[in-house]
């Protein structure tokens, strides 16, 4: 299992700090940095300095690493138009060597649309699937090639494909949920990795299972994916350091978190691992404690399969 840690940066944090944690993250070994693509703070944090566009600060990031794979979870469809959300990562990703993931999603934060004069429609689900069949098929249209869409939501005339990595590669897809229904359907379609967020094994495995059966029927092996999760994590050497970040953390844990010593994440993630997830994203909630991730990384990781 490949670790992965993820920030939320609209909860407060400079571009200066953000490099800290993924030079940080580099260094320690593990497998990405990833952030999430919000422009307003959540719950009771003052959000300073104030908010940061994610893809901007990729770009960043892009040209201060060298390994770590870099991307969201998740950006939302309504934040930008699909063929500029294709240029924009296929940039970043060509900045970065081929080392670019993006997770898309319908956004659910109406307050941070309202905010900045966004618009969001309350049915976002069509926008999700001509956006993923729109960014997909423009990253695989040869170099100098046009590309036209005529859907419901977005018509494309003569789109230029866009710049990517010089390997040839594009950046790699993530969709994720919990729902059942519709988004395995559309994982199996369009997604090089399947994401579930805040779910216990048990769920994960038959969201999993679900993804599998879909990819099947459209034909596609389900080998040919990648599952993750993500949860937030506190770790600590004892249990008394657990609880110490524990408290000094501004949002209450849920029940599905890998809270703990190195070895209760280790039992915790191997059960993830044994549902089928290879990938693990670290929801970090404090982005001055490198500390934390020195530890997870010296005795969590080592031990993991």
């Amino acid at each position: 299992m490949r670790l992965r840690i993820h920030t939320e940066p609209s909860q407060g944090a400079s571009y200066d700090t953000v490099l800290k944690v993924a030079r940080a993250a580099e260094d320690l070994g593990f497998d990405a940095f990833f952030r999430s693509d919000h422009y307003l703070k959540l719950g009771d944090v003052d959000g300073l300095p104030g908010p940061s566009d994610a893809w901007v600060t990729l770009a960043g990031l892009a040209r201060e690493t060298s390994r770590i794979r870099l991307g969201t979870l998740v950006t939302p469809v309504t934040f930008r138009w699909p063929g500029q959300l294709a240029i924009q990562v296929g940039q970043v990703d060509h900045m970065a060597g081929g080392r670019v993931s993006v997770g898309i999603g319908t956004g659910w934060f109406a307050e941070e649309h309202a905010a900045y004069g966004i618009p969001f429609p309350a049915k976002r689900f069509g926008m999700l699937e001509e956006q993923l069949e729109i960014v997909k098929s423009l990253w695989e249209t040869p170099a100098g090639g046009t590309y036209d869409f005529k859907g419901t939501h977005y018509q494309l005339e003569g789109a230029v494909a866009p710049l990517r990595a010089g390997d040839g590669t594009r950046p790699q897809i993530i969709v994720g949920g919990v729902g059942t229904g519709k988004t395995p359907a559309l994982a199996a379609r369009f997604a090089d990795e399947f994401n579930t967020a805040f779910v216990t094994p048990e769920k994960a495995a038959e969201l999993y299972g679900r993804v599998r059966e879909e990819s099947a029927k459209a034909g596609r092996d389900p080998q040919s994916l990648e599952f993750s999760i993500i949860q937030t994590v506190c770790c600590g050497k004892d249990d008394a350091q657990v609880q110490a970040r524990d408290d000094a953390f501004t949002e209450q844990l849920d029940g599905n978190a890998l809270r703990g010593t190195p070895a209760e994440l280790v039992d915790k993630l191997g059960r993830f691992a044994e549902a089928g997830a290879d990938i693990a994203y670290l929801r970090v909630l404090d982005l001055h404690d490198l500390d934390h991730l020195e530890l997870i990384a010296s005795e969590v990781l080592p031990q993991l399969p």
